[in-house]
This record gives structure tokens, C-alpha cells and sequence, in this order.
């Protein structure tokens, strides 16, 4: 449990290929939504949840009979949202509201941009082991704050048909009006695609299963998505100075979503290392249903041992890991020196878990090493910015002179004698 490994093997370990059986089967399930629509997503939801639907629009009726959350989850999720926007708008800064604004690039020629929302979103929300009603709550917010005017909720069908209650009422809740109980590939193939009944969206987003990931690689540049999510992941650095029931807790509260969950450790000494082990498996004994977590502390977890602070954050930097929680003496001096990560908790008291629940931050977060170069899900993935170009007749001849240059170099004759048809009414 929690073996010792280096960078180099874990690495290695963590290139996992891209199962080819879920590759055909998502393949196949998108080909036979476009082909066969609402039927076809009958076939499926009969085939892989159990569930005779004939209208996947959950109806307003049916919505306004969701049973109402309980007092205290219901303030928490009320809660967690308004730090969700607050956080949104905090993103858009100085760039919100939207307007349009230009310079001038040359005497004559103005150059502008303005950015504007995607007219339609579609937010996926697992089903499964747990009803993920949190993910609910990181794709609508950032939507709304965005200005998308029309949002679309897929969340899987129970056997009867219906999605889980606590994401009806949560959405009921928040005032979303269009639900669909659909899940899987095939939500996110009529999502891309649309069919008889279900309009299609501009971009994607919200996590999912293997199957839900693969469809999303599948349909992009058909429609935009957020980003393509693997297994949950956390690095926890630890140094002498940690509590080690606390580190054990965060690496717990990972390996628990599933046993793909990579629960990674970074320490500065055998010794600390032996007392976060004791921790974790007292958790282990102790919680119930602790399967999945002790699968995934047997098959997917790693601990790496470090010397210096410089050590440390490189090797953060190396793994690029999904979460990254500082259990150290000083997190401030990591903070500017860490580059890769989904999301930074610096300090023993910034719990992974609130960035999970009630922070503000968003929880759908690149994995597998794309923190490189992927961000998660924010209020930017609903923006898009277009540009404008004007030009007068102050526009000098030179510029497109050297534009006609330039095509003729690249032997783009057309493009030559656009510029240059410019030039001859110019005289």
C-alpha cells in the first residue's frame, strides 16, 4: 500500500492506453445516434440502464413534485453555489460587462475583439455509485455567469426511468428548467448531434465515466467540450511538521471516488512516511464500505521520498497532478514556484475537500498530467472571443502591398490578388 516509486516508473505507470473495446463501443453508440436519434437512445437507455423512456425531457410537472432537500443540505448547496459565481465573476475581472473594444494596429486599420457567450451549453452529471449533485452546481454557475441563455442538464436514468431525486431537486432548486434523463455515451452523442427531441448544444462539459470521456475526445470539433477528464488524482507533499491522520484523510477522501483514483504521496522521511501508512489503514478498518478505497490504495497509489523543498515542488511540476495539497510548515514558499497543478490547497487547513464542495473553486480539473496545459472548468470555457478588423481610407497602400508579398511568397495566387485588386482602386 502507498508502494515507494520514482517519477520516472509512476510516469510510465500512469501512460495508460486508451482501452480500445470502450473506443468501438463509443464509436459505435455516437454512429447510431445520428443515425437512428431518439429511437437509438431508447435501444441504449433500455440496453445499459434498465430504463424504458420514451420522453427524456423531465417534465415541469414531474419537477415541481421533486421532493425539497433537507434544511441543512439545501442552505450548503445554496451556499456553495453563490461562492461559485461570486468566484465566476472574480475570473471575468475587469472584462465583464462585455463590450466591444479595438486598437488601432496601423493609421487606419483598427483591430478588435468582443467576447460573447456560447448560445447553448449542455452540463453532464454522473450517476452512478454516488449522485454527484456538486457537479450540478460547477457547470450551471459558471454558465449563468458567462451569460449562456441556454442551459441543458443530462444526468443518467435510475431504472424507473427518472434521474436520482437529490439532482432533480437540486436542479429544481437552482430553477433549471430543461433536464433530460440520459446518460452515458449516448447523452453525450445527442448533446454534439441533437435529435427528434433534444436540441443540440455548442460545448460540453461536466465529467463522467470512461465511456462519457471517450465520447467527449470522439465528439470534439463537432461541438466544444471542457475538457477530457481521467481518474481522480492527489498529490499530498508532507513534511515532518504534518499531522499525519490529516494527510491520511485527504489521500482517503481521493481514493474513495473510484478505484482507478490515484492517492500519490510526496515525503521528506521514512519515518513520516510510516506514520501517514498507520493512518491511512486505521481509515481503512474503520470507515464502512471501504472497498474501492482499498483497491485503490493497493493498485494506484505511489509515494515518492524527497530532500529539499526544491525537490519537492519539481517533482509536483513533474506529475502535474489534479490536486495538489501542501501538508508542509511553509506552504507560501510553493506558491510561487508551482506551475502545474488542477488546483493548489496550501496548508493543512485548506482541505482538498472544500475545493470539492464549498470554496468557490470548480472541481472539474484536467488529470493525467494535463494541468501542463489544461485548466479546468471555468466561466472562460463558456466564452468565446471574436475579432473584427476595419480599415479606412487612411489604410496605407504599404499594408496591403505587404500583404500581397507575403501570399506571393507562400504561392497563394488568390490571396495575391485580393491584396492587390485593394492596391489598383487605390490607383
Amino acid at each position: 500500500m502507498i508502494k515507494k516509486m520514482t517519477v520516472t516508473d509512476f510516469l510510465q505507470k500512469r501512460k495508460v492506453d486508451r482501452q480500445e473495446s470502450i473506443r468501438r463501443d463509443v464509436e459505435e453508440i455516437i454512429k447510431g445516434v445520428i443515425r437512428g436519434g431518439d429511437e437509438e437512445l431508447r435501444a441504449y437507455s433500455l440496453k445499459f440502464d434498465l430504463a424504458e423512456i420514451h420522453d427524456f425531457r423531465v417534465a415541469k410537472e414531474a419537477m415541481a413534485k421533486v421532493p425539497p432537500l433537507p434544511g441543512k443540505l439545501r442552505l450548503a448547496l445554496l451556499e456553495s453555489y453563490a461562492r461559485l459565481e461570486d468566484f465566476a465573476r472574480f475570473q471575468l475581472g475587469e472584462t465583464h460587462p462585455f463590450s466591444f473594444r479595438e486598437k488601432e494596429t496601423a493609421p487606419g486599420l483598427r483591430a478588435g475583439e468582443r467576447i460573447v457567450p456560447v448560445r447553448r451549453a449542455g452540463v453532464y452529471v454522473p450517476g452512478g455509485r454516488f449522485p454527484l449533485f456538486s457537479s450540478l452546481l460547477m457547470g450551471i454557475a459558471p454558465a449563468r455567469v458567462a451569460g449562456v441563455k441556454e442551459i441543458a442538464l443530462f444526468t443518467p436514468p435510475g431504472k424507473d426511468g427518472k434521474p436520482h431525486p437529490v439532482i432533480l431537486a437540486a436542479a429544481a432548486l437552482l430553477g433549471i428548467e430543461e433536464v433530460y434523463a440520459l446518460g452515458g455515451a449516448q447523452a453525450i452523442a445527442a448533446m454534439a448531434y441533437g435529435t427528434e427531441s433534444i436540441p443540440k448544444v455548442d460545448i460540453i462539459a461536466g465529467p463522467g465515466n470512461s465511456w462519457v470521456t471517450e465520447a467527449k475526445r470522439q465528439v470534439f470539433g463537432d461541438v466544444g467540450i471542457d475538457l477530457v477528464a481521467g481518474p481522480s488524482e492527489i498529490l499530498v507533499i508532507a513534511d515532518d511538521s504534518c499531522d499525519p491522520a490529516l494527510v491520511a484523510a485527504d489521500l482517503y477522501a481521493q481514493a474513495e471516488h473510484d478505484t482507478h483514483a490515484m492517492p500519490l504521496l510526496a515525503v521528506f522521511g521514512e519515518e513520516t512516511r510510516e506514520r501517514i501508512l498507520k493512518e491511512v489503514q486505521a481509515l481503512l478498518d474503520t470507515i464502512p464500505d471501504a472497498e474501492t478505497a482499498r483497491i485503490s490504495f493497493t493498485e494506484k497509489s505511489a509515494c515518492f521520498l524527497v530532500s529539499t523543498f526544491e525537490e519537492a515542488a519539481a517533482l509536483a511540476d513533474s506529475l502535474a497532478p489534479e490536486h495538489l495539497q501542501l501538508h508542509v510548515e511553509e506552504p507560501g514558499l510553493y506558491l510561487d514556484v508551482l506551475s502545474n497543478y488542477g488546483s493548489l490547497f496550501a496548508g493543512a487547513k485548506s482541505a482538498e475537500v472544500l475545493g470539492d464542495y464549498v470554496s468557490g473553486l470548480n472541481h472539474t480539473l484536467p488529470t493525467g498530467g494535463t494541468a501542463r496545459f489544461q485548466n479546468g472548468l471555468n466561466v472562460w470555457t463558456f466564452l468565446k472571443r471574436q475579432t473584427v478588423l476595419q480599415a479606412d481610407e487612411r489604410c496605407d497602400s504599404r499594408i496591403y502591398a505587404a500583404a500581397q508579398v507575403m501570399a506571393e511568397a507562400e504561392g497563394l495566387k488568390g490571396h495575391a490578388r485580393s491584396a492587390g485588386s485593394r492596391l489598383k482602386k487605390r490607383g
